[in-house]
């Protein structure tokens, strides 16, 4: 074995490795947006047609679907060029280590106890919030066009931003990690047709920014009070505080933790055998 070969190898593994590395923040990205995940869907669909109707000899749809095939990336880029370039977007904008993933379970459990309070004072006083938290893709966007706080987390400062007459209350706050970084943030609304009519402004814009990024939004409405999360472009209705502050504390733990505790409760799952 020569010098030159295990360099050939060496190279040979970086290469493949670095193509799986781009095709794995890619397919993730795309996942995180659900635009682009419908986008995705089709082209395989349209894929495994093709194949289909080889393999059963259908010359026309075959012939038809040659066209899409080879006109169909042209298309694409020009139609969906607005959802490419988020996607794009995505990946410049996804931190290898998000903040909330660095936080310890005691802090998780602060920030979603803190949340959960704030959340509790609104619902009872029909006072409307948006309160979006940060996860691998930045929101740094956002923040730079509004008010920057930089604060920790507490209930009593997330109810006074919100509070009627406060000039920040219309908007949203961010927060990253264990810190409320600004409020008044303005986000996109969502577009989708098949969002009930009845839902106002912040539910819209909570979608809104759950579909171009894998943040989660949590909603008050002010006409009712009722108690939402929305994550990867899907909204959950009219939670109880019981089951707010479970699917909130579930969606921040990072996903690295549930494995290892699954494996954890396998194992003393076989003990007890």
């Amino acid at each position: 074995m020569t010098l030159d070969f295990i360099i050939s190898t060496i190279m040979k593994i970086i290469d493949v490795a670095l193509v799986w590395f781009f095709l794995y923040y890619i397919l993730k990205n795309i996942r995180n947006n659900v635009k682009m995940s419908l986008l995705f869907k089709g082209i395989i669909f349209i894929v495994l047609i093709k194949v289909l109707s080889d393999w059963l000899g259908l010359v026309t749809i075959g012939l038809l679907l040659e066209y899409v095939i080879m006109w169909g990336p042209l298309a694409l880029i020009i139609i969906f060029q607005p959802e490419i370039r988020n996607v794009l977007e995505q990946i410049g904008k996804t931190q290898l280590l998000g903040r909330h993933k660095v936080l310890s379970v005691g802090e998780r459990e602060k920030i979603v106890r803190e949340i959960t309070l704030a959340v509790e004072y609104l619902k009872k006083t029909r006072i409307g919030a948006l309160i979006v938290i940060e996860r691998d893709v930045s929101l740094r966007d956002y923040i730079e066009r509004s008010k920057k706080i930089y604060a920790d987390i507490t209930s009593e400062l997330l109810i006074s931003i919100f509070f009627p007459n406060n000039p920040l209350h219309d908007g949203g706050v961010i927060i990253q990690g264990d810190r409320i970084s600004c409020a008044g943030a303005v986000f996109p609304t969502s577009v989708d047709m098949k969002i009930v009519k009845r839902l106002g402004t912040r539910h819209r814009a909570a979608l809104g920014i759950s579909e171009e990024t894998d943040c989660i939004s949590i909603i008050v409405s002010e006409e009712t009070g009722r108690i939402s999360i929305a994550t990867n472009g899907e909204l959950n209705y009219n939670l109880t505080l019981d089951d707010f502050s479970e699917i909130l504390l579930e969606e921040l733990r990072p996903k690295n933790d549930v494995v290892v505790e699954e494996e954890v409760e396998e194992a003393e799952n076989e003990n007890e055998e």
